[in-house]
C-alpha cells in the first residue's frame, strides 16, 4: 500500500456547513424570479458549481447568458451578505483538532472546492494557515464530478494522487476523487458518498488522523 502524504477536504459540509447559506441564497433568487425551490431541490447542488447549480435550479428553463450571468451575480451576492456572519465557532466539531494532528503526522493539507468564496471562508474560520494549498473555483476550467480540481491541489502540495486522501460530502466530489486515482472518505448522508472508501456519518469528529492513516496504508 502507498505512504498516504496529503489530505484534501472539500470545503462546505466537511470542515463548515455553509449549505444553509447556499440554499437561503439561492431560494431568495429563485422566489424573486418566479422559479421552484424547495430544500430537496438544494440539496441537488451540493459539490457542484455555480453554473451547474443554476442549471439545476432553471429544470430546462432557457434563458439568455447575460441573464444567467445576472442570476448568478445576485445569488452569489446574497450568499456573501450571510457569510458575514461565519466565525471560528462555525468549524465543524473536530474539524480544527484533525487538522493539527493530521500537520504533526507529517501530512500535507488542502481545500478543493467549487466555491468561489473559499478563501473568504476559511479567513473567517481562522483556519487559511492549517492548509498549503488552496483549489477553489477560480483553480480550474472543469468543476466536479471532474477530477481537475483534485489533481490541481495534489500538484500544488507536490504529491501523487495515489499517495492522497480526499474528504467529500458530495457524490460529485466522490466521483471526482475516485477518476483522480485518490482515496476517498465520504462524509454526512451515505446515499451521497456510498462510493467512498471510507464513510464517516458524522464527520471528521469520529475520525482520528491516526485511525484513518491505519486504514488506507495497514502496517
Amino acid at each position: 500500500m502507498p505512504k498516504i502524504e496529503a489530505f484534501i477536504f472539500d470545503l462546505d459540509g466537511v470542515i463548515t456547513d455553509t449549505a444553509e447559506y447556499h440554499y437561503l441564497a439561492w431560494k431568495q433568487l429563485a422566489d424573486e424570479e418566479g422559479l421552484p425551490f424547495t430544500r430537496e431541490d438544494n440539496e441537488q447542488l451540493r459539490g457542484v458549481s455555480r453554473r451547474e447549480s443554476l442549471n439545476r435550479l432553471l429544470k430546462g428553463r432557457v434563458i439568455s447568458e447575460e441573464t444567467a450571468q445576472d442570476y448568478m451575480t445576485r445569488k452569489n451576492d446574497y450568499y456573501k451578505q450571510y457569510l458575514t456572519r461565519i466565525s471560528p465557532t462555525d468549524a465543524l466539531p473536530n474539524v480544527p483538532e484533525f487538522l493539527r494532528a493530521a500537520r504533526l503526522a507529517g501530512i500535507r493539507l488542502g481545500i478543493g472546492s467549487a466555491s468561489k468564496n473559499a478563501v473568504d471562508v476559511l479567513q473567517r474560520l481562522q483556519l487559511m494557515d492549517m492548509f498549503d494549498a488552496i483549489g477553489d473555483g477560480y483553480s480550474v476550467a472543469n468543476a466536479k464530478p471532474a477530477p481537475d480540481l483534485f489533481i490541481w491541489v495534489a500538484g500544488r502540495l507536490g504529491v501523487n494522487p495515489a499517495h492522497a486522501v480526499v474528504f467529500e460530502d458530495a457524490e460529485a466530489g466522490i466521483n471526482a476523487a475516485l477518476q483522480g486515482g485518490f482515496y476517498t472518505v465520504g462524509v454526512g448522508a451515505e446515499h451521497n458518498v456510498y462510493q467512498a472508501h471510507l464513510k464517516a456519518p458524522k464527520g471528521l469528529e469520529e475520525l482520528d488522523v491516526i485511525g484513518v492513516l491505519q486504514h488506507f496504508q495497514p502496517l
